[in-house]
C-alpha cells in the first residue's frame, strides 16, 4: 500500500470514528440509552448522512474522492485549516459533549412538544437543502480552495437561486435545531459559536470565490444573498 493509500485509509478511519463516535459519546455522557430523543435526533442524521452519501454516489462520484481527501488539499486557504476543523469537528463534538452531561445532570428545562415538533419539521427540512445542494454542486468541497484541477465553475441552480452558500445556511439551521431536539438549552453554548464561526467561513469563502473564481461576481448580482434571504 502506498502513501495516497494509506492516508485516504486514514481520512476514511477518522471520519467513521467521528461518524459513529458522537453519537456513541452522546449516550455514555448521558449516562443512558433510554433516551427516545437522543435516538431520534441520530435516527435522522445517521438516514440524512447515509441518504447524501448513496446519492452522491451516484451523481457525483468524483466529488466522494474530492470530499474524502480533504485534508491532503496543499492549495486549501490557510484560515480554512483552522476555522474547518473548529467548526465541522470541535465545536459539534462539545455541543454533543454538553447535551449528553446535561441529560444526565438535569441541567435543562423541559421543551414544550410544539417547539419539539417545529425543531424536528425544521432539521428534515434542513437536511434535505443540504442534500439538495451537495447534489446540485459538484464542486461542494469539505474544503475552501479553487478546485482548478477539476474545472471549477460557479453553480447557479437549484438552491444557489436562493443564497450563496445553501450548505452553510443548512448547517447553521440543523445545529440550533440540536438543542431543542434533545432538550438542552445549555447546547447552545457551543452551538452559536459554532455559527459564528461558520459566518465568519462563510464571508471568507465568499471573498475568495469572488477574487479568484472567474463569473462569481455575476452570481452574486444574481444571488444577492450569502445564507439567508433578505437579512444577509
Amino acid at each position: 500500500m502506498n502513501n495516497k493509500n494509506i492516508k485516504i485509509a486514514l481520512q476514511w478511519t477518522r471520519g467513521i470514528l467521528f461518524f459513529f463516535g458522537l453519537p456513541v459519546l452522546l449516550f455514555l455522557l448521558a449516562g443512558t440509552f433510554k433516551w427516545w430523543q437522543g435516538w431520534v435526533y441520530v435516527g435522522i442524521s445517521y438516514f440524512s448522512s447515509i441518504l447524501s452519501r448513496v446519492l452522491l454516489t451516484k451523481k457525483h462520484p468524483d466529488l466522494v474522492k474530492e470530499r474524502a481527501a480533504y485534508a491532503e488539499k496543499e492549495d486549501t486557504k490557510p484560515w480554512d485549516k483552522v476555522l474547518m476543523p473548529l467548526a465541522a469537528l470541535v465545536m459539534p463534538a462539545l455541543y454533543f459533549i454538553t447535551g449528553g452531561l446535561d441529560k444526565r445532570f438535569g441541567w435543562s428545562t423541559p421543551v414544550p412538544l410544539w417547539l419539539y415538533l417545529t425543531a424536528l419539521l425544521l432539521t428534515i427540512a434542513g437536511y434535505a437543502f443540504s442534500i439538495w445542494a451537495i447534489l446540485e454542486n459538484r464542486f461542494f468541497s469539505a474544503v475552501v480552495r479553487i478546485q482548478t484541477d477539476r474545472g471549477q465553475t460557479v453553480v447557479d441552480s437549484g438552491p444557489y437561486r436562493f443564497v450563496r452558500h445553501p450548505g452553510y445556511a443548512s448547517g447553521i439551521l440543523v445545529a440550533l435545531m440540536f438543542p431543542i431536539l434533545i432538550g438542552s438549552w445549555w447546547a447552545y453554548v457551543p452551538v452559536l459559536i459554532m455559527a459564528v464561526l461558520v459566518v465568519i467561513r462563510t464571508a471568507l469563502e465568499d471573498k475568495t470565490l469572488q477574487a479568484e473564481l472567474p463569473g462569481y461576481v455575476e452570481f452574486t448580482q444574481r444571488t444577492v444573498y450569502r445564507l439567508l434571504p433578505g437579512v444577509w
